[in-house]
């Protein structure tokens, strides 16, 4: 394999886990405007990102396959989680 066909499939891995945690910290921004956020978006989006980052890899390690349905459902439950947590949805 090559540099560029390694780099194509890392960024492809990663791609479901920085799409969901940018979407995640945009929602939060968009829904919560009254609540005052602690954290910056970029602050919410990496966090989320490095959690699912870190769900998909540990998937592929117990699993050993890499797109699995349930590891997607894993990934959504712990980065919104994750989110809400940040945002201070148990004080509402």
């Amino acid at each position: 394999m090559s540099a560029l066909d390694f780099l194509i499939h890392l960024t492809s891995f990663v791609a479901p886990a920085v799409f969901l945690a940018l979407v995640l910290a945009a929602g939060a921004r968009l829904v919560g405007r009254q609540r005052g956020h602690v954290l910056p978006w970029y602050h919410m989006a990496s966090v989320n990102a490095l959690l699912g980052i870190l769900v998909l890899a540990l998937a592929v390690v117990l699993l050993g396959q890499d797109g699995r349905m349930g590891t997607y459902g894993v990934l959504v439950l712990a980065m919104g989680t994750c989110q809400w947590l940040m945002s201070g949805g148990w004080r509402s």
